[in-house]
């Protein structure tokens, strides 16, 4: 079962620079925080989930037994705090020391960071018992699963300014020598279960040449080498905090932001955090394999699956097009959705192959620059002049379909049409004009010699004016409305339409959000 006492965070108090042979101590700044890594990747899933969560005001019965008001944020002593800390080190094999370090991580992001706290705490019923699954299996410690919440928030598509990709923040090269493909259409360290599968492979083999998990650990961040220096540099020290000081500063505070992960998900409610409701969990997720390439938004059309759910459920794919391979790739979603798809199979094929197959383009195939080369053909009175030409089709963008859809349909890659519209996302609207570039060769021209003023071999030739594409026209709102079902609460209803609260109260003025009815009519766009 998925445990719902779940997560966390934490950040790093930067203590002293890489490369210093004597250790420099500092008081916990906040100010530095604010710097960190880890505190960056927090304020970006904040952002990224505010609107979902902000205004959310259930709480379960593990807090109303507390009675905390709502909003309440307790505090507690540095006594508690190593009480709690102690009890836990009995279960588990690494050195959850109660540090001055260890006690200002807590205290800062226990209360200032509670709503990022509650996302991931929502997330981590996602992900969570499937990490569990992985470290149990190759015998690792089960509290390895708070790694992924420092490392990424618990967000599969997060990036970081080095390039690390996915939950464990793989490197490109780094994932390719534990098995993570990376082409055109997947990046499999996006895959939760593979790129989990990678880290549990990684972390055995870092505990492996160190014996001490905070030292793997802070190995998994810095690298083995970095850690290797410090233990030369601290004089043969042999346990993290003896080689802590002559770390990289941002690995300084990593074991730190480790133990304060492990003790906000063990004591979440006495600190009146709890997650918020999770959108999927994972024994409610099943899965099934392709034999054959398919678009995203041919699922969406047999089975009337959200596309959106299918590309967030389903972060390895890069595109909206899931290729041909061998073994076949798979598709992961709700377990109701899956079977539509399961008992549809060959439906579902045969619609691919209507969509794409007799796919023709309609748009205006439009020519803005020619590049002319002549030759003029020995021994006659002809020149030949071949334009190779550089053109654009303009395509306008239909409701459901998405840009890896496009590029496949034009021959072109997801890149090219960014770079040539100036795209930031991927994201598109119905209605809207992108320009797609195509090449051509026109049919060799003869031209007359008498009417060349300047004899030579070579020919100038205008090119034709420029066609100026037709500005997008951005369609009407649509308005929708949804029917409230059994078991609906107005945060659900407003999660379930990526609304907030206050912005379904906006659409539906005069609600009254705790009587719910089933049947009633709600607008959500």
């Amino acid at each position: 079962m998925i445990k719902k006492s779940l997560i966390v965070l934490i950040s790093i108090i930067a203590v002293a620079s890489f490369g210093q042979v004597k250790p420099i101590t500092k008081p916990f700044d906040t100010i530095a925080m604010k710097k960190d890594p880890f505190y960056i990747t927090v304020e970006q899933s904040l952002n990224a989930f505010y609107d979902e969560v902000a205004n959310q005001s259930n709480y379960d019965s593990i807090i109303n037994a507390l009675k905390y008001e709502p909003g309440q944020t307790p505090k507690f002593t540095d006594e508690v705090y190593c009480e709690r800390l102690e009890k836990m080190n009995q279960m588990t094999p690494f050195h959850l020391d109660c540090t001055p370090a260890s006690l200002a991580t807590i205290k800062f992001f226990a209360e200032n960071r509670r709503s990022f706290a509650r996302v991931v705490l929502g997330r981590s019923q996602l992900y969570f018992e499937m990490f569990e699954e992985k470290l149990v299996q190759y015998g690792l410690p089960v509290e390895l699963k708070y790694l992924a919440v420092i490392e990424s928030g618990l967000r599969p598509q997060v990036k970081s300014r080095a390039g690390a990709l996915g939950l464990w923040q793989f490197m490109y090269k780094t994932g390719l020598y534990y098995g993570l493909k990376e082409n055109s259409y997947i990046d499999e360290r996006m895959d939760p279960e593979k790129a989990t599968d990678a880290a549990c492979r990684y972390l055995k083999k870092l505990f492996d040449i160190y014996g001490d998990w905070n030292l793997a650990l802070a190995s998994y961040n810095a690298g083995p080498g970095n850690v290797n220096k410090a233990i030369r540099r601290s004089g043969g020290k042999t346990t993290y905090w003896e080689v802590r000081p002559f770390l990289p500063a941002e690995t300084q505070g990593y074991v730190p932001n480790f133990i304060a992960a492990a003790y906000l998900l063990t004591y979440h409610a006495e600190h009146n955090i709890i997650p918020i409701e999770a959108k999927w969990k994972y024994a409610q997720l099943d899965t099934m394999c392709l034999s054959t390439g398919i678009h995203m938004s041919t699922m969406t059309k047999l089975t009337g699956w959200s596309l959106d759910e299918i590309q967030a459920l389903n972060p390895i794919y890069k595109t909206g097009y899931i290729p041909t391979t061998y073994p076949p790739q798979c598709i992961t979603g709700p377990l109701q959705e899956i079977g539509k798809l399961v008992s549809l199979e060959d439906e579902l094929y045969a619609l691919e192959k209507q969509i794409f197959s007799s796919y023709q383009s309609t748009e205006p195939f439009v020519v803005e620059k020619d590049t002319i080369e002549t030759i003029k053909v020995s021994g006659t009175n002809t020149v030949v002049s071949s334009i190779n030409t550089e053109a654009f089709v303009y395509h306008t963008v239909l409701k459901g379909e998405t840009i890896g859809r496009i590029a496949t349909k034009h021959g072109v890659t997801v890149s090219q049409i960014m770079t040539l519209n100036n795209f930031k996302s991927a994201s598109l609207f119905a209605g809207q004009k992108i320009k797609i570039k195509q090449i051509g060769v026109a049919t060799p021209i003869e031209i007359d010699p008498n009417k060349i003023t300047n004899p030579s071999d070579t020919v100038i030739v205008q090119p034709k004016e420029e066609v100026k594409p037709i500005k997008p026209v951005k369609p009407k709102p649509v308005i929708r409305y949804y029917n409230v079902r059994s078991g609906d609460t107005f945060s659900k209803v407003a999660q379930r339409h990526n609304l907030t609260q206050q912005q379904l109260k906006r659409l539906n003025p005069g609600i009254n959000e705790n009587r719910l009815s089933v049947g009633q009519r709600l607008r959500v766009k």
